[in-house]
């Protein structure tokens, strides 16, 4: 079976960069077969220890990224277009170096980004993001009940939490 890691990226006091935090409290509360969870917060590049040491097949990073659309839309970032993406400013480093490192033992990697609306301090979770959370752990939830092996596309889960 393939060892899937999800690594969730964000800062709980910056309103719409609570994205992956949020999606990691979603997985902890209501576990889902064959899919772990990293909390990596606002420094994911501190757990890269911790993830070489569950060696996955495949890693999935969530995280809100500004890319110009409507807020709550959800996109797999390709790798190549990943520095073209503007990538929330509140982590300690860019993505880009976390997912090179993380590709040197990790055969799959890859960003799913959801579109903020408001990151500033303070403020709530916005209701289209908080949406696009619960529409991404409905799928992983999805995949799970059909077969776990399934959340290796992610093309599909874009394009069904997408739509």
């Amino acid at each position: 079976m393939n060892k899937h890691l999800l690594i969730t990226v964000g800062n709980e006091l910056m309103g719409d960069d609570a994205a992956g935090p949020l999606l990691a409290s979603m997985l902890k509360q209501l576990p889902l077969e064959g899919l772990e969870v990293i909390d990596g917060g606002n420094m994911p590049e501190n757990y890269l220890f911790k993830i070489r040491e569950m060696t996955p097949d495949q890693v999935t990073i969530v995280d809100a990224a500004d890319m110009g659309i409507q807020p709550g839309e959800i996109r797999l970032i390709d790798k190549d277009e990943i520095g073209s993406v503007f990538i929330m400013t509140t982590h300690t480093l860019p993505l880009t170096y976390l997912m090179e490192a993380i590709r040197e033992f990790v055969p799959r990697v890859e960003l799913i980004g959801i579109q903020p609306d408001l990151v500033a301090f303070g403020y709530p979770i916005s209701n289209p993001v908080k949406n696009a959370v619960e529409r991404v752990y409905s799928w992983l939830e999805r995949s799970d009940e059909q077969d776990s092996s399934a959340r290796t596309n992610f093309g599909t889960i874009i394009n069904a939490v997408s739509g």
